[in-house]
Protein backbone atom coordinates (compact mmCIF):
# COMPACT_ATOMS: atom_id res chain seq x y z
CA UNK A 1 0.00 0.00 0.00
CA UNK A 2 1.58 3.86 -0.70
CA UNK A 3 2.38 5.47 1.78
CA UNK A 4 1.63 9.88 1.56
CA UNK A 5 4.53 11.83 1.45
CA UNK A 6 5.48 13.41 4.79
CA UNK A 7 5.69 17.24 5.13
CA UNK A 8 6.83 19.13 8.21
CA UNK A 9 4.06 21.16 10.01
CA UNK A 10 4.35 24.63 10.15
CA UNK A 11 5.29 25.31 14.30
CA UNK A 12 3.23 26.22 16.77
CA UNK A 13 0.91 28.37 17.28
CA UNK A 14 0.66 27.99 13.98
CA UNK A 15 -0.02 24.18 13.33
CA UNK A 16 -2.40 23.28 16.18
CA UNK A 17 -3.83 19.44 15.33
CA UNK A 18 -6.44 19.96 18.16
CA UNK A 19 -8.73 22.52 15.29
CA UNK A 20 -9.91 19.53 13.75
CA UNK A 21 -10.49 17.20 16.76
CA UNK A 22 -12.60 20.34 18.67
CA UNK A 23 -16.32 19.43 16.93
CA UNK A 24 -17.79 16.44 15.72
CA UNK A 25 -18.67 17.52 12.27
CA UNK A 26 -14.78 17.57 11.84
CA UNK A 27 -13.51 14.84 13.09
CA UNK A 28 -15.98 12.62 11.21
CA UNK A 29 -14.82 14.64 8.00
CA UNK A 30 -11.11 13.61 8.57
CA UNK A 31 -11.61 10.30 9.50
CA UNK A 32 -9.30 7.94 8.00
CA UNK A 33 -10.76 4.43 8.80
CA UNK A 34 -14.22 3.55 9.08
CA UNK A 35 -16.88 0.35 10.00
CA UNK A 36 -19.77 -0.67 8.92
CA UNK A 37 -21.76 -4.00 8.97
CA UNK A 38 -20.05 -4.68 5.46
CA UNK A 39 -16.22 -5.36 6.97
CA UNK A 40 -18.20 -8.33 9.46
CA UNK A 41 -18.31 -11.46 9.45
CA UNK A 42 -20.65 -13.61 12.16
CA UNK A 43 -18.71 -17.03 13.79
CA UNK A 44 -21.91 -18.89 14.78
CA UNK A 45 -21.77 -22.52 16.14
CA UNK A 46 -23.98 -25.10 15.08
CA UNK A 47 -25.77 -27.94 17.16
CA UNK A 48 -28.08 -30.87 16.13
CA UNK A 49 -31.61 -30.80 16.84
CA UNK A 50 -34.38 -28.01 16.63
CA UNK A 51 -35.30 -24.75 17.83
CA UNK A 52 -31.94 -25.20 20.60
CA UNK A 53 -29.99 -22.47 21.68
CA UNK A 54 -27.51 -23.22 23.42
CA UNK A 55 -25.63 -21.11 25.55
CA UNK A 56 -22.00 -20.78 25.93
CA UNK A 57 -20.77 -20.31 28.87
CA UNK A 58 -17.22 -18.74 28.06
CA UNK A 59 -18.15 -16.39 25.93
CA UNK A 60 -21.30 -14.28 26.86
CA UNK A 61 -24.20 -13.77 24.25
CA UNK A 62 -23.16 -16.47 22.30
CA UNK A 63 -24.95 -19.91 21.77
CA UNK A 64 -25.10 -23.00 19.38
CA UNK A 65 -27.85 -23.00 17.31
CA UNK A 66 -29.77 -25.43 15.29
CA UNK A 67 -30.07 -25.21 11.70
CA UNK A 68 -33.77 -23.92 11.67
CA UNK A 69 -32.43 -21.13 13.85
CA UNK A 70 -29.09 -20.70 11.93
CA UNK A 71 -31.57 -20.32 8.99
CA UNK A 72 -33.11 -17.30 11.53
CA UNK A 73 -30.01 -15.89 12.28
CA UNK A 74 -28.60 -16.32 8.26
CA UNK A 75 -31.63 -13.79 7.65
CA UNK A 76 -30.78 -11.01 10.49
CA UNK A 77 -27.18 -10.98 9.18
CA UNK A 78 -28.63 -9.77 5.81
CA UNK A 79 -31.12 -7.55 7.38
CA UNK A 80 -28.35 -5.81 8.73
CA UNK A 81 -25.86 -5.72 6.15
CA UNK A 82 -23.54 -8.52 7.48
CA UNK A 83 -22.48 -9.98 4.22
CA UNK A 84 -21.43 -13.51 5.72
CA UNK A 85 -20.88 -16.16 8.20
CA UNK A 86 -18.55 -18.34 9.22
CA UNK A 87 -20.22 -21.97 10.37
CA UNK A 88 -18.20 -23.91 12.52
CA UNK A 89 -20.08 -27.33 13.74
CA UNK A 90 -20.54 -28.86 17.21
CA UNK A 91 -20.06 -32.77 16.94
CA UNK A 92 -21.15 -34.80 19.27
CA UNK A 93 -19.00 -37.55 20.60
CA UNK A 94 -20.17 -40.48 18.65
CA UNK A 95 -19.59 -38.85 15.48
CA UNK A 96 -16.03 -38.19 16.29
CA UNK A 97 -13.19 -40.98 15.71
CA UNK A 98 -9.59 -41.01 14.54
CA UNK A 99 -9.77 -40.74 10.84
CA UNK A 100 -12.23 -37.74 11.25
CA UNK A 101 -14.54 -39.45 8.07
CA UNK A 102 -17.81 -37.67 9.79
CA UNK A 103 -15.99 -34.40 8.12
CA UNK A 104 -17.06 -35.31 4.48
CA UNK A 105 -20.24 -36.80 5.15
CA UNK A 106 -22.84 -35.98 2.68
CA UNK A 107 -25.23 -35.94 5.17
CA UNK A 108 -23.50 -35.00 8.18
CA UNK A 109 -24.51 -31.34 10.89
CA UNK A 110 -22.24 -28.71 8.64
CA UNK A 111 -23.24 -30.22 5.30
CA UNK A 112 -26.86 -30.04 6.09
CA UNK A 113 -26.24 -26.20 7.70
CA UNK A 114 -24.77 -25.31 4.40
CA UNK A 115 -27.85 -27.01 2.19
CA UNK A 116 -30.58 -24.81 4.71
CA UNK A 117 -29.19 -21.44 4.98
CA UNK A 118 -27.83 -21.39 0.88
CA UNK A 119 -31.90 -22.37 0.31
CA UNK A 120 -33.52 -20.09 2.49
CA UNK A 121 -30.88 -17.24 2.15
CA UNK A 122 -28.94 -17.62 -0.67
CA UNK A 123 -27.30 -13.76 -0.77
CA UNK A 124 -25.53 -14.43 2.76
CA UNK A 125 -22.14 -16.26 2.15
CA UNK A 126 -20.96 -18.87 4.06
CA UNK A 127 -17.53 -19.61 5.22
CA UNK A 128 -16.78 -22.71 6.22
CA UNK A 129 -14.18 -24.13 8.58
CA UNK A 130 -11.24 -27.00 7.21
CA UNK A 131 -10.03 -28.36 9.93
CA UNK A 132 -10.20 -31.71 11.28
CA UNK A 133 -10.34 -30.79 15.05
CA UNK A 134 -14.27 -30.63 16.13
CA UNK A 135 -14.40 -34.67 14.12
CA UNK A 136 -11.26 -36.38 15.72
CA UNK A 137 -11.18 -37.93 19.15
CA UNK A 138 -7.61 -36.01 20.08
CA UNK A 139 -8.66 -32.43 18.75
CA UNK A 140 -5.93 -31.98 16.72
CA UNK A 141 -6.88 -30.42 12.93
CA UNK A 142 -4.94 -33.32 11.44
CA UNK A 143 -4.66 -36.99 11.82
CA UNK A 144 -2.36 -38.49 13.82
CA UNK A 145 0.11 -41.09 12.75
CA UNK A 146 2.56 -42.83 15.39
CA UNK A 147 1.58 -39.97 18.09
CA UNK A 148 2.47 -37.35 14.98
CA UNK A 149 0.76 -35.29 12.75
CA UNK A 150 1.22 -36.47 9.63
CA UNK A 151 0.95 -33.63 7.15
CA UNK A 152 0.46 -35.47 3.88
CA UNK A 153 -2.37 -38.08 5.17
CA UNK A 154 -4.07 -34.80 6.54
CA UNK A 155 -4.37 -33.43 3.53
CA UNK A 156 -6.15 -35.91 1.81
CA UNK A 157 -8.59 -35.37 4.70
CA UNK A 158 -8.79 -31.99 4.22
CA UNK A 159 -9.15 -32.47 0.31
CA UNK A 160 -12.14 -34.69 1.29
CA UNK A 161 -13.90 -32.30 3.57
CA UNK A 162 -13.80 -28.85 1.35
CA UNK A 163 -14.85 -30.72 -1.42
CA UNK A 164 -17.84 -32.04 0.60
CA UNK A 165 -18.51 -28.21 2.25
CA UNK A 166 -18.18 -27.04 -1.68
CA UNK A 167 -20.97 -29.87 -2.90
CA UNK A 168 -23.17 -28.76 -0.38
CA UNK A 169 -23.22 -25.33 -1.26
CA UNK A 170 -20.44 -23.58 0.43
CA UNK A 171 -19.02 -19.74 -1.29
CA UNK A 172 -16.14 -20.30 0.78
CA UNK A 173 -13.77 -23.03 1.98
CA UNK A 174 -11.93 -21.80 4.83
CA UNK A 175 -8.82 -24.29 5.86
CA UNK A 176 -7.52 -23.21 9.46
CA UNK A 177 -5.59 -26.40 9.84
CA UNK A 178 -1.98 -24.94 8.68
CA UNK A 179 -0.29 -28.33 7.02
CA UNK A 180 2.25 -27.55 4.72
CA UNK A 181 0.64 -27.38 0.84
CA UNK A 182 -3.06 -28.04 1.59
CA UNK A 183 -4.14 -24.64 -0.26
CA UNK A 184 -2.56 -25.90 -3.49
CA UNK A 185 -4.11 -29.77 -2.77
CA UNK A 186 -7.55 -28.29 -2.33
CA UNK A 187 -7.60 -25.83 -5.43
CA UNK A 188 -6.95 -28.33 -7.69
CA UNK A 189 -9.57 -30.56 -6.29
CA UNK A 190 -11.76 -27.60 -6.27
CA UNK A 191 -11.13 -27.29 -10.17
CA UNK A 192 -10.94 -30.96 -10.77
CA UNK A 193 -14.85 -31.14 -9.77
CA UNK A 194 -16.41 -28.38 -11.33
CA UNK A 195 -16.11 -25.55 -8.52
CA UNK A 196 -14.25 -23.31 -9.91
CA UNK A 197 -15.97 -20.19 -8.06
CA UNK A 198 -15.79 -21.45 -5.29
CA UNK A 199 -12.97 -19.26 -2.71
CA UNK A 200 -10.51 -20.58 -0.52
CA UNK A 201 -10.00 -18.25 2.61
CA UNK A 202 -6.75 -19.24 3.91
CA UNK A 203 -5.76 -19.19 7.73
CA UNK A 204 -2.46 -18.56 6.07
CA UNK A 205 -1.04 -17.08 9.40
CA UNK A 206 -2.69 -18.77 12.53
CA UNK A 207 -0.40 -18.59 15.48
CA UNK A 208 -0.47 -21.22 18.24
CA UNK A 209 -2.44 -18.97 20.92
CA UNK A 210 -3.62 -18.81 24.27
CA UNK A 211 -6.63 -16.77 22.82
CA UNK A 212 -8.67 -19.91 21.68
CA UNK A 213 -9.83 -21.65 24.97
CA UNK A 214 -13.59 -20.24 24.64
CA UNK A 215 -13.43 -21.25 20.92
CA UNK A 216 -12.64 -25.16 22.05
CA UNK A 217 -15.00 -24.63 24.36
CA UNK A 218 -17.91 -23.73 22.09
CA UNK A 219 -16.54 -26.43 19.93
CA UNK A 220 -16.54 -29.72 21.92
CA UNK A 221 -12.64 -30.08 21.53
CA UNK A 222 -11.12 -30.99 24.84
CA UNK A 223 -8.34 -33.20 23.23
CA UNK A 224 -4.92 -34.61 24.62
CA UNK A 225 -3.01 -32.36 22.58
CA UNK A 226 0.30 -33.99 24.18
CA UNK A 227 3.27 -31.86 25.73
CA UNK A 228 3.80 -29.98 22.34
CA UNK A 229 -0.19 -28.80 22.15
CA UNK A 230 -0.61 -27.73 18.21
CA UNK A 231 3.04 -25.77 18.22
CA UNK A 232 4.44 -28.38 15.33
CA UNK A 233 2.07 -26.77 13.06
CA UNK A 234 1.02 -23.85 14.04
CA UNK A 235 3.07 -20.64 14.16
CA UNK A 236 5.27 -19.45 16.96
CA UNK A 237 3.74 -16.08 18.79
CA UNK A 238 7.23 -14.64 18.13
CA UNK A 239 7.44 -14.80 14.29
CA UNK A 240 6.20 -12.30 12.01
CA UNK A 241 8.98 -12.83 8.82
CA UNK A 242 7.81 -16.34 8.38
CA UNK A 243 3.86 -15.37 8.50
CA UNK A 244 4.59 -13.65 5.46
CA UNK A 245 6.66 -16.53 3.53
CA UNK A 246 3.07 -18.34 4.53
CA UNK A 247 0.76 -15.80 3.23
CA UNK A 248 3.38 -16.22 -0.04
CA UNK A 249 2.91 -19.69 -0.48
CA UNK A 250 -0.43 -19.80 0.50
CA UNK A 251 -1.33 -17.21 -2.71
CA UNK A 252 1.14 -18.96 -4.83
CA UNK A 253 -1.01 -22.47 -4.37
CA UNK A 254 -4.71 -20.49 -5.28
CA UNK A 255 -5.53 -18.87 -1.74
CA UNK A 256 -8.32 -16.38 -2.73
CA UNK A 257 -8.16 -14.63 0.54
CA UNK A 258 -5.80 -14.49 3.61
CA UNK A 259 -6.49 -14.38 7.10
CA UNK A 260 -4.49 -13.64 10.18
CA UNK A 261 -5.36 -15.36 13.66
CA UNK A 262 -5.86 -14.04 16.62
CA UNK A 263 -6.84 -10.56 16.07
CA UNK A 264 -5.28 -7.82 18.14
CA UNK A 265 -2.11 -9.12 19.49
CA UNK A 266 -1.37 -9.86 15.84
CA UNK A 267 -2.27 -6.15 13.99
CA UNK A 268 1.49 -5.70 13.11
CA UNK A 269 1.18 -8.95 10.98
CA UNK A 270 -2.29 -7.52 9.59
CA UNK A 271 -0.55 -4.30 8.38
CA UNK A 272 2.73 -6.15 7.09
CA UNK A 273 0.51 -9.05 4.92
CA UNK A 274 -1.48 -6.48 3.42
CA UNK A 275 1.63 -4.29 2.23
CA UNK A 276 3.44 -6.73 1.12
CA UNK A 277 0.59 -8.29 -1.09
CA UNK A 278 -2.39 -6.15 -1.16
CA UNK A 279 -4.50 -9.14 -1.66
CA UNK A 280 -7.92 -9.47 0.57
CA UNK A 281 -7.03 -9.81 4.47
CA UNK A 282 -8.96 -10.58 6.89
CA UNK A 283 -8.36 -10.97 10.93
CA UNK A 284 -10.28 -13.29 13.02
CA UNK A 285 -10.78 -11.47 16.26
CA UNK A 286 -10.78 -14.99 18.27
CA UNK A 287 -13.07 -15.94 21.13
CA UNK A 288 -10.70 -14.72 23.95
CA UNK A 289 -10.48 -11.23 22.62
CA UNK A 290 -14.24 -11.54 22.65
CA UNK A 291 -14.85 -12.86 25.79
CA UNK A 292 -11.77 -10.22 27.56
CA UNK A 293 -13.86 -7.30 26.60
CA UNK A 294 -17.25 -9.05 27.95
CA UNK A 295 -15.61 -9.99 31.31
CA UNK A 296 -14.11 -6.81 32.00
CA UNK A 297 -17.53 -4.65 31.21
CA UNK A 298 -19.61 -7.19 33.25
CA UNK A 299 -17.20 -6.43 36.18
CA UNK A 300 -17.57 -2.93 35.08
CA UNK A 301 -13.94 -2.14 34.23
CA UNK A 302 -14.40 -0.75 30.97
CA UNK A 303 -17.54 0.78 28.40
CA UNK A 304 -17.91 -2.80 26.98
CA UNK A 305 -19.61 -1.15 23.86
CA UNK A 306 -17.17 1.24 23.03
CA UNK A 307 -13.95 -1.05 23.39
CA UNK A 308 -15.55 -3.70 21.43
CA UNK A 309 -16.21 -0.36 18.74
CA UNK A 310 -12.57 0.30 19.19
CA UNK A 311 -11.20 -2.95 18.61
CA UNK A 312 -12.85 -3.51 15.41
CA UNK A 313 -12.38 -0.37 13.93
CA UNK A 314 -8.25 -1.10 14.80
CA UNK A 315 -8.39 -3.94 12.12
CA UNK A 316 -9.55 -1.22 9.79
CA UNK A 317 -6.50 0.69 10.03
CA UNK A 318 -4.40 -2.28 9.93
CA UNK A 319 -5.29 -3.04 6.42
CA UNK A 320 -8.36 -5.72 6.98
CA UNK A 321 -10.58 -5.93 4.56
CA UNK A 322 -13.08 -8.04 6.98
CA UNK A 323 -13.08 -8.92 10.24
CA UNK A 324 -14.48 -12.11 11.71
CA UNK A 325 -15.87 -11.57 15.03
CA UNK A 326 -18.80 -12.70 17.55
CA UNK A 327 -19.71 -9.20 18.07
CA UNK A 328 -21.13 -8.98 14.54
CA UNK A 329 -24.55 -9.01 15.41
CA UNK A 330 -24.18 -6.44 18.16
CA UNK A 331 -21.86 -4.09 16.37
CA UNK A 332 -23.90 -3.83 12.98
CA UNK A 333 -26.87 -2.71 15.61
CA UNK A 334 -25.36 -0.13 16.81
CA UNK A 335 -23.52 1.21 13.45
CA UNK A 336 -27.07 1.09 11.90
CA UNK A 337 -28.43 2.67 14.53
Amino acid sequence: MSRPQSFPLAPFPYSRPRRTRMQPWSRNLVRENRLSPHDLIWPVFIVEGTDRAVPINAMPGQSRLSIDLLVKAAEKCRDLGIPAMALFPFVEPDKKSEAAEEAWNPDALMQRAIRAVKAAVPEVGLICDVALDPYTTHGHDGLLVDDEIDNDESIDALVKMALAQAEAGADVVAPSDMMDGRIGEIREALEDDGHVNTLILSYAAKFASGFYGPFREALGVVGNYGPQGKSTYQMDAGNGDEALREVAADLEEGADWVMVKPGLPYLDVCRRVKDAFGVPTFAYHVSGEYSMVKAAAAAGYIDGDRVMMESLLCFKRAGCDGILTYAAIEIAEKLRG
